[in-house]
Formats: C-alpha cells, structure tokens, sequence
C-alpha cells in the first residue's frame, strides 16, 4: 500500500486542477457598478482561488516525485497518471484562466461576451502543447538527462499563467493592469509559453543528485532570485521568476546539458 503514495499525491494534484477549473468557470465574467451607476465586466475575486489550487497542485506533484525516488517506487503508471494529472491542472485549468483574461479584455464590444469569438480559441493551445510536452517526455523517459528538460517544464508555464489572479487582484498599479487586460500580451504569454514548451530548449531541471553549490549553482541562483524578486515585487515575483529560470537555462546551458 505504500508503494501508492506517490500516485495517491499524483492523483490529489488531479483534484486541485479539477477544483481550479470549477473557481475558473464560476461564476465567470460578471456585472459590476461603479459608485457614479456605471456598469462594466470584471473578474470575480474568487478567480483567485484558482490560482491557490494550480499552486496546490504544484507542490504535490513535486511531492510525489519526490515520495516515488524516496520509495523507490516509480512505475509507468506513475508517470502516465502524473503526465494526465499535469495537462488538467497545469494545462486546462490555466488555460480557463487565459479564456476569462481574454473575454474580458473583449468587453468593450457590447456583442463579445454573447458569442463565440476566434479570439478566444488560443487560449486553448495551452493545454494542446503541454500535452504534447508530456507525452514527448513520457516517450524519451528513459533517455532523458537528469539535469535538464527538453523545453519547458509544463508546471512552470501553468504556475505563469497561475500568478495572473493573483497580480490582478493585490498589485494596483495602472499600467499592471492594463497590460493583463491587453490582448496583445494575453496572445503573446500564450505564443510563448506554448511555444517553449514544445520546444527541446534545454531547461534546467530541479532534480538535486547532491546539494553541493558547485553542482547546484544555477538551481539555488533560481531559488535566491525568486526570493529577492518576492520581497519587493510580491505577486509580480512569479513570472518574473519563470522568466528568470528560463534565461538562466538558456545563458547557463553548457553547464548542464
């Protein structure tokens, strides 16, 4: 029985991706006044719960990894579970998030909300291109190198998309706020993102053989700059942290690949 801990931990981050998409999708875009009568579209607070539960979902999708190496208990099943677990929660369920950011950019049309418009359908290359990511890394398991991913890490490009709530809701700043509602940003953290995830970019793994500095720089480099990025931008640390993690990689990769 103990052996399917890891897969019980992988099918809990299956959950909070379920759970993410139901925050997503309720109630959705609402009608909101402003103190002069005025009407306008604007995201629920508790959109932010998605976010919580994407973050969830991380941490016991690394928890799993972890309990599989320290029980010695890895097994095809696990990664098959692990890989379907991941498209629901890092890629679904942050696409959602993508389809509400872009509906409501749109709501100046009086007519976008009512109908279906192909500017929403990208949203929906997220989940396409991280499953593409993993059954990629499910097929090369066995070749793959320790110490590095080929593109990027399905998690990281859901945890991006994760932190858009979060900024929406707790930075106040203009022109934050205006860019999350640009669907000229919206379209390019999608082009991006999808696009460095079926990428074969060498990306720095968190796989730790040793915690050595010399072995490890470039991982607790990661580590230290999402902790200085953190105290002074807050929220904004996240995907600046993601952006930072992939330069890194791409500065950095003749030391790891």
């Amino acid at each position: 029985m103990i052996k399917q801990l890891p897969n019980l931990f992988t099918l809990l981050n299956l959950v909070f991706g379920c759970m993410a998409c139901v925050a997503v999708l309720q109630p959705g875009i609402i009608l909101v006044a402003d103190p002069q009568g005025q009407y306008s579209y604007d995201l629920p607070a508790q959109i932010w719960m998605a976010s919580l539960f994407i973050g969830a979902g991380a941490v016991v999708d690394y928890l799993d990894g972890f309990l599989a190496r320290l029980l010695k208990a890895g097994s095809e099943m696990g990664r098959e579970l692990d890989s379907l677990s991941d498209v629901v929660t890092f890629g679904v369920a942050p696409s959602l998030i993508l389809y509400q950011f872009l509906r409501l950019s749109f709501a100046a049309d009086q007519e976008a909300l009512d109908q279906t418009t192909i500017g929403l359908l990208p949203a929906f290359f997220i989940p396409a291109a991280a499953a593409w990511r993993l059954a990629r890394f499910n097929l090369n398991a066995g070749a793959a190198a320790p110490t590095y991913f080929q593109g990027l890490p399905v998690p990281a490009a859901g945890l991006f998309i994760a932190s858009l709530p979060l900024i929406y809701w707790n930075v106040n700043d203009n022109w934050v706020l205006s860019t999350l509602l640009s669907p000229l940003f919206l379209y390019a953290v999608i082009g991006l993102l999808s696009g460095l995830m079926v990428s074969k970019i060498p990306i720095l793994a968190f796989k730790f053989s040793s915690y050595t500095w010399k072995e490890n720089k470039l991982r607790y480099s990661t580590v230290l700059l999402a902790i200085v990025l953190s105290v002074f931008l807050k929220w904004l640390a996240i995907p600046l942290t993601i952006v930072g993690y992939v330069l890194l990689s791409l500065f950095f990769k003749k030391q790891f690949a």
